[in-house]
């Protein structure tokens, strides 16, 4: 998940000592080179697309019911697509490269910055997000109030050492910092694979078990439609949008694949692929997990694996569930990590060289961040409804939907910003009712 949204003169910025680009090779310097091919681009494109907003997922369709759920997955897939065809659209009469060189030609420097500053908050919001599931994992959580054991202390009991707090600070020391120090992403390239399998591994067996208490009569068919008693109930409903938002949100890594690509006119097909792929997914995922804990679904989903499900072996498959997705996660981590680092770097220094020294003081300082916001932050829902209703729903929608309305080459149809409006219009309102609603949440609760 990385994006590059330097301007040329930028683009040789990279660590000292490195023999291997740092980024891609642009589309005019790659002419020539074979292409990648259509599946490649189809999994990257959805490796990008699934990270942990699929664990928030069962806990949205609480929220909305399983008919409204569905379709609201249908719906955000196909506003995807409209954005990212706005996008490749003004990229290739813009002969653009990247997300920030079409938002340069739309806004000016300004554009670019107010985009890299996006990046940083989406990226370092998904890491808190990645660290909290983790955690979640391996120490349990009690950010619904009831204690729900992790794997450590369901097999070692409650320790000192199985505390969230020492292994996120364990896991920070030992994966996530030397995974951070890799200075070539082309280096993490053959964990793509593996992160992929561990992620079906876990919807795999959730399926599985599903289906087995379905048949059985262990679980009840869960409801349809949202429960609305009042107007905050309503509001309510608002929520589970940036948990969506989240999910779908890809568009700053669809130029790298469209380079690789080779053949612009294959961009749109992949995109479509990788969309109807990840919603089946999606659907799946937050079918199975609504339906196999119902009311008692958590925000992370995973949280749920720490009881009896009623069927052999219940321990043990619970244990795989958690640990496939955890592993899965840390496997994806130093990819985002990657990116927030360099937009960080590129954002403060446009136009220095990224020497060691600097190198290891924003990884550090980077890691360090993340590992304090990750304790702090109780709950994949509230670190969701922060980036998600901000810096993800501009990536996704309010940018592409404005670089359509500005229009820069000409090229936009009454129907193009029509549509720019519209989307533009549903993502701040829903995000704005979202902050609103879960703001008013937490005042009730401290009072």
């Amino acid at each position: 998940m990385t994006i590059a949204t330097q301007k040329n003169s930028s683009r040789d910025k990279r660590p000292i000592d490195d023999q291997t680009p740092l980024l891609p090779k642009s589309k005019h310097e790659e002419q020539g080179s074979n292409g990648a091919s259509f599946s490649g681009s189809v999994f990257n494109l959805s490796t990008t697309i699934i990270g942990a907003g699929i664990m928030a997922l069962p806990a949205a369709m609480k929220v909305l019911g399983l008919g409204l759920g569905i379709a609201a997955i249908i719906f955000l897939a196909l506003l995807t697509e409209t954005s990212l065809e706005f996008l490749m659209r003004f990229s290739r009469v813009g002969k653009a490269d990247t997300y920030g060189e079409v938002m340069g030609y739309a806004f000016g420097g300004v554009g670019r910055r107010v985009l890299q500053i996006s990046i940083l908050v989406n990226n370092f919001g998904i890491l808190v997000v990645y660290m909290i599931i983790i955690g979640d994992v391996l120490s349990g959580t009690s950010s619904s109030g009831i204690h729900h054991s992790g794997v450590l202390d369901g097999w070692f009991g409650e320790q000192w050492w199985t505390g969230r707090t020492f292994i996120l600070f364990l896991t920070t020391l030992l994966v996530f910092a030397p995974l951070g120090f890799f200075k070539r992403i082309d280096s993490l390239r053959y964990t793509s694979a593996l992160a992929v399998a561990l992620a079906i591994v876990f919807l795999v067996i959730t399926a599985g078990i599903t289906l087995i208490k379905l048949f059985s009569g262990g679980i009840a068919w869960p409801r349809f439609l949202p429960i609305v008693t009042d107007i905050t109930s309503v509001w309510k409903l608002f929520t589970a949008v940036p948990v969506l938002v989240t999910a779908f949100v890809c568009h700053y890594n669809v130029h790298m694949i469209d380079n690789e690509l080779g053949d612009p006119s294959r961009i749109l097909p992949v995109v479509r692929a990788s969309l109807a792929m990840c919603s089946t997914i999606y659907i799946l995922t937050a079918l199975f997990g609504f339906l196999l804990f119902g009311e008692s679904t958590l925000d992370d989903v995973l949280a749920n694996f720490d009881t009896d499900l009623g069927i052999p072996f219940s321990n043990v498959l619970n244990d795989i569930v958690r640990l496939s997705y955890a592993f899965h996660l840390m496997l994806v981590f130093p990819v985002i990590f990657f990116s927030l680092r360099f937009n960080l770097d590129d954002l403060l220094f446009s136009t220095a060289r990224l020497d060691n020294c600097r190198f290891v003081l924003l990884t550090t300082g980077l890691i360090s961040l993340l590992y304090v916001a990750a304790n702090f932050i109780p709950s994949i829902w509230d670190a969701f409804q922060f980036t998600g209703a901000t810096a993800t729903v501009c990536l996704g929608f309010v940018f592409p939907g404005a670089i359509a309305l500005r229009d820069p080459h000409g090229i936009a149809s009454k129907k193009d910003k029509i549509l720019s409006i519209i989307m533009i219009v549903l993502a701040v309102f829903s995000n704005v009712v979202a902050i609103y609603s879960n703001a008013n949440s937490l005042f009730s609760k401290d009072g």
